[in-house]
């Protein structure tokens, strides 16, 4: 099968990130000249826009050295800049049909890869935390914590700025059966596990041999793990969004399995 004549002129950055240029593009486009070929770019634009997307990690404005005459202008198009110009361009013209065609479904397709990915990170940080939610415990124990629940509520507190394990729930609107754990991305559970490893170390090396200290302790853990997000610039993880059940990322997991076996 021949390649697409997009996936021919893609090219790749020191990082190996793929992109399009946009001069590059519109000849493959139907377009005879830059500037009807800008309005489509511009409305691509402004879709990027309205879905509140960051347009600058996806349209890179450059300016190109000139034989003669001035500089031109060019754009560094990302995979779903190229979507929207696409989406936008002039539906007349059979190359836009066809570049709709390549480029919705290989966003599909690297939507569905990156959903893999996160199901795939998701999966070994909820087994990750589940084992060291169990070191945790006996740390907890040997320092003297006779109610659990209330110790992890304090870690818990520390981290979401005050909310505790029922408020986190109920942010997230889950059933009273669903636990919190289970409806976090990666990102959220990847904070999670920092805290719950370094209140474990933090119990274990400072000799905490009270309930009180223990539970205070699991609080500042967790402040300090929310301190080091807001120094990098993150997201608070109670801003963070909420994806469907772990048990669903798995089944996702087993399905692109079965189908890279039956592929092979």
């Amino acid at each position: 099968m021949e390649e697409s004549i997009f996936e021919q002129i893609k090219r790749l950055d020191s990082n190996e990130k793929e992109f399009w240029t946009a001069r590059e593009l519109m000849d493959h486009l139907g377009y005879d000249t830059w500037s009807k070929f800008t309005d489509a770019i511009n409305r691509a634009i402004e879709s990027c826009e309205t879905n509140k997307v960051e347009v600058s990690e996806h349209f890179i404005e450059i300016t190109r050295p000139s034989t003669g005459g001035r500089p031109g202008s060019d754009y560094l198009l990302s995979r779903y800049a190229c979507y929207l110009v696409a989406q936008n361009g002039d539906v007349r013209k059979p190359e836009i049909a066809a570049a709709q065609a390549y480029f919705i479904i290989q966003t599909r397709k690297q939507e569905l890869n990156n959903q893999l990915l996160e199901d795939q990170r998701r999966v070994m940080l909820r087994d990750e935390i589940s084992r060291h939610n169990k070191s945790l415990s006996e740390a907890a124990q040997n320092a003297g914590v006779m109610q659990y629940a209330i110790f992890q509520n304090y870690g818990y507190m520390g981290l979401y700025g005050g909310l505790g394990a029922q408020d986190i729930h109920a942010a997230k609107k889950l059933k009273k059966s669903q636990k919190i754990l289970d409806h976090m991305g990666s990102e959220e559970l990847a904070a999670n596990l920092f805290r719950a490893t370094q209140a474990d170390a933090k119990l274990r090396r400072d000799k905490i041999n009270n309930e009180h200290d223990a539970n205070l302790t699991h609080y500042a853990v967790g402040q300090m793990v929310r301190d080091s997000i807001k120094e990098i610039g993150g997201t608070m993880p109670e801003d963070l969004p909420t994806p469907d059940g772990i048990g669903k990322a798995k089944t996702r997991i087993k399905s692109a399995e079965k189908k890279k076996e039956i592929q092979q």
